[in-house]
Formats: structure tokens, sequence, C-alpha cells
């Protein structure tokens, strides 16, 4: 039986996971936790193989969760399971020592697939994002470009986005990201810039040649 832990803040995604894993062969859930700090002490507690884990978590995110358990817990594999696909959460995430990548729109299969995979020492992750891993490991990816008011190059490139008018369902598919994602480097882009619309960042996005 493969021991697992899952870490979602959210209690209903929690729980649902915690269900729909108890019902699959070969596969324990052990705990549950709330946060990356929770999810640490419950990781060592259960003796858990696998920990299911979400990035966006409050206190120690999941990330710097990952990183704890591969510091201290090194036997113990990680596998997200998240909303955000995008390049830095997904980099920053196999950086911090995570064997998987999953988003939360994978199926019951696909989940146990990748739990199992971790478990026995392979690297798994969502066949949408492994070909923006190959490109940047061949050094195929576009260079980076600097962004004023600490917008994040994905932030950049989604607002540039906006400026050719995609919509947010347009911007989703052309990054394979989802809708959520894009959602939330919009909200966070009009914080930084201080934009109330879409005009205003668009506006933005002219006056400092963030525009294609």
């Amino acid at each position: 039986m493969i021991r697992v832990l899952v870490a979602d803040d959210q209690r209903v995604v929690r729980e649902g996971l915690a269900t729909l894993l108890g019902l699959l062969e070969g596969i324990e859930v052990v705990g549950q936790a709330a946060d990356g700090e929770e999810a640490v002490g419950l990781a060592a507690q259960t003796r858990a193989d696998v920990v299911l884990m979400d990035l966006n978590m409050p206190g120690l995110d999941g990330t710097a969760a990952t990183a704890r358990l591969a510091a201290e817990q090194p036997g113990v594999k990680v596998l997200v399971l998240t909303t955000y696909a995008d390049d830095e959460n997904l980099f920053a995430a196999l950086r911090a020592g995570a064997r998987g990548y999953l988003t939360k729109d994978a199926g019951a299969e696909a989940i146990a697939g990748a739990i199992r995979d971790v478990h026995e020492g392979r690297s798994h992750v969502d066949p949408a994002l492994q070909a923006r891993l190959v490109e940047a490991a061949v050094g195929g990816a576009a260079p980076e470009r600097a962004a004023p008011d600490e917008l994040t190059p994905r932030e950049a490139e989604v607002l540039a986005l906006i400026a050719d008018g995609l919509s947010n369902a347009e911007i989703a598919e052309r990054l394979v990201v989802s809708n959520a994602t894009v959602k939330t480097h919009i909200n966070r882009i009009f914080m930084k810039i201080g934009a109330r619309d879409r005009a205003q960042a668009v506006r933005y996005a002219f006056e400092h040649g963030l525009a294609g």
C-alpha cells in the first residue's frame, strides 16, 4: 500500500481527494493537512510515502513545504496537485524537490498513476506541461525581458496578451493554463500597476512597451 497524505487548504477539496483516493486499489490515505506546516509535521507522524501537495496555502505554502520535506524527510515524495500551471510555479515546485506536477483538472486514474510513478522513483509531469520543460531544458525558451512595477515575466506576458485583445479564455488556451490561473495573474497585475479595468491595463502596456 502507498501511504498518501493530502495537503490542501480548501476543506472540500482536501476531503474530496481523500475520499477519491481511498477508493483506489493500492493507496491508503493516512492523513490530511490544511497548510504546509501541518503537512511537514503529519508526513513524519504518519510515515507517508507520498504527499499530494497544493501550492497556494496560507502560512508555509506548498513550494516551501516541498523544500522542507526534501531537506528533512528525503524519503517522502511530493506530487503537486494545483490550479496553477504557469511556468513560475511549475519550475519553483520542481526546483524545491517535487517529483510530479498535476493540475486539478486531472482525473482519478491520472492522479493514481502519478502517485505510483513518484512512489517508484519516477518523475511525472502533466503532459500539457512537458513540452515547456523540454523547451527550457534545451535552451529554447524565449528570453525574459525586464518588466516594470515588479511584474513577473509571466504577468508581463499576460498583460501583453490583454493588450492584444485576447479574452481570459483565449489567454488560458494560449498559455496552456486554467481560467482560474489567468484570473489570478490579472488580479495581481491590476494591483501592481494600479489599473481598475482592462482599458487602463492596455494603456499601461502600451506606455511601458509591453504591448505586441
